[in-house]
């Protein structure tokens, strides 16, 4: 039978956040690095922890890879599989077995099958919605851990404001800044965007923009294989009339100049300029950067192991500027309408088999399978946790609505109720399912995980403890994120 979960399951009802990070998007700003370097020392402060290191996976991961599956994907199409459900619920794909006895993924997701044995599915994530039941909302939830409760008479989320709750990423990359020259968070292949709304929960809202994530925009659909060796670096690279050294010396000139201020200049300035385009400075000569978004430099098989298309180069993209040394990175699901008309990203309202079988799947199949694979392969697993989930799944039930759109015989509906959620590294157990669902995939019939909760150990698998207290635009404290740490997911 299919079933709504009661009121008895905890509703969403977040807490606040604290302030953000912005290091990207200089150039569409006005603002040079230097300046968002210095702005991003100015609204450091150190997380207040009350776990020892080590302890329950606290602090066992030192970055993280969102790979962030936008739309709601199916759940029970993808990596919960009920066979023997009635027709109208279990869909048209068959279970295949893992390479763990006992884990079973639909038969769309055969590579990463493969790679189980490195991971952990949560099958019981879960949350009610409180008055608000679409994208927009669901998505500030998910990667905020703060309900959203100002929609525009159309239903959606009001654009992007510097009162917004910072995305996880932005507090992740003020407290634990890069301890080498790197972007501490990035964002690609594309900024988040849900109708006509761009960028609502993935900016550092009221911690300011210097916590903002830097945005890589690849040129091209999704399919193009080329897109992502097509992003343009030129905030990193020296023009061609500069070289190294003519930089290092205009550096020392003005540290010349400055020496010569007047004693009163000096007095008034308190942001110790040098630090700042010392980092800014750093980040252009050391490389790092750039050498990290050039995938020309992997080989064309692993390439081709993640996939030619945007999301699979972009997936491999995250893991060069982790290993070069960024905190975060989240890799966005490649495009809002994925070059079908009736399907808006994971979406699939209008047709759901076909999407995911010749579309959706492949992809996701090919680069979550390749990142895990490689990450183990290069000894980065135990350090880099790496979570794959959209905002909902889709309901069990297929042709009916649950959220009033309108629904194909073969479509499935926005479903909050139970959904999965992928998570590896980072101190996470391998080859596990947390959580269980019930005989429909519509609620969780053991150990429910909220969103927030999801949130909260990520947090806790970086060393911040989520309750620590942050100051909002209002300067109102506010613990990190109100969500409970899913102690059972570490070894």
């Amino acid at each position: 039978m299919l079933s709504i979960p009661g009121n008895h399951m905890r509703d969403c009802d977040g807490v606040t956040r604290r302030e953000l990070i912005r290091i990207g998007g200089a150039g569409l700003l006005g603002i040079s690095l230097p300046e968002i370097l210095q702005l991003e020392a100015m609204a450091a402060t150190q997380p207040k922890t009350a776990a020892a290191k080590g302890k329950g996976g606290f602090g066992s991961a030192k970055s993280v890879i969102l790979i962030y599956l936008q739309g709601g994907p199916s759940h029970i199409d993808i990596w919960d599989p009920k066979p023997d459900a009635p027709e109208n619920v279990r869909g048209l794909f068959k279970p295949i077995k893992s390479n763990v006895p006992g884990i079973w993924l639909s038969e769309v997701m055969p590579k990463l099958a493969q790679q189980m044995d490195k991971a952990t599915l949560i099958r019981s994530v879960s949350y009610t919605p409180n008055g608000l039941f679409n994208h927009t909302a669901a998505i500030y939830q998910m990667l905020t851990g703060e309900q959203a409760d100002k929609v525009s008479p159309s239903g959606q989320l009001e654009p992007p404001s510097p009162a917004d709750y910072p995305n996880m990423g932005s507090h992740i990359s003020k407290f634990l800044p890069p301890d080498v020259p790197m972007l501490p968070f990035v964002m690609l292949p594309r900024p988040l965007q849900e109708s006509n709304v761009i960028g609502k929960a993935g900016t550092a809202g009221f911690l300011g923009k210097a916590y903002d994530p830097f945005y890589l925009y690849p040129t091209g659909a999704d399919s193009d294989a080329m897109a992502m060796d097509k992003i343009k670096l030129d905030d990193f690279t020296l023009r061609s009339e500069v070289n190294r050294g003519r930089m290092e010396r205009r550096a020392n000139l003005r540290k010349v100049i400055d020496a010569g201020m007047p004693e009163l200049d000096k007095a008034v300035s308190s942001y110790a300029l040098d630090s700042y385009y010392d980092k800014a400075l750093g980040l252009i000569l050391s490389g790092r950067v750039r050498n990290a978004m050039d995938l020309h430099q992997e080989p064309d098989k692993v390439r081709d192991r993640y996939g030619r298309h945007v999301f699979g180069q972009s997936t491999l993209m995250a893991r060069r500027l982790i290993e070069a040394g960024s905190r975060f990175v989240q890799v966005n699901w490649p495009s809002v309408a994925n070059g079908d008309p009736k399907v808006t990203a994971w979406d699939t309202h209008a047709a759901n088999f076909g999407p995911l079988k010749d579309l959706h799947c492949p992809k996701l199949d090919s680069a979550l399978a390749a990142l895990l694979e490689d990450l183990s392969q290069r000894g980065m697993l135990d350090e880099t946790l790496v979570v794959a989930i959209g905002e909902f799944g889709r309901s069990p039930r297929l042709g009916v609505s649950t959220s009033g759109n309108g629904n194909a015989p073969d479509g499935r509906d926005h479903w909050p109720y139970c959904y999965t959620a992928l998570i590896a590294g980072g101190g996470i157990g391998r080859g596990k399912v947390y959580g269980k669902s019930d005989a429909t995939a519509s609620s969780p019939s053991e150990n429910p995980v909220h969103p927030t909760d999801i949130l909260a150990t990520i947090y806790h698998s970086l060393g911040i403890s989520p309750e620590t207290i942050v100051y909002n635009h209002l300067n109102q404290p506010r613990e990190l994120v109100k969500g409970k740490v899913v102690a059972g997911l570490f070894t």
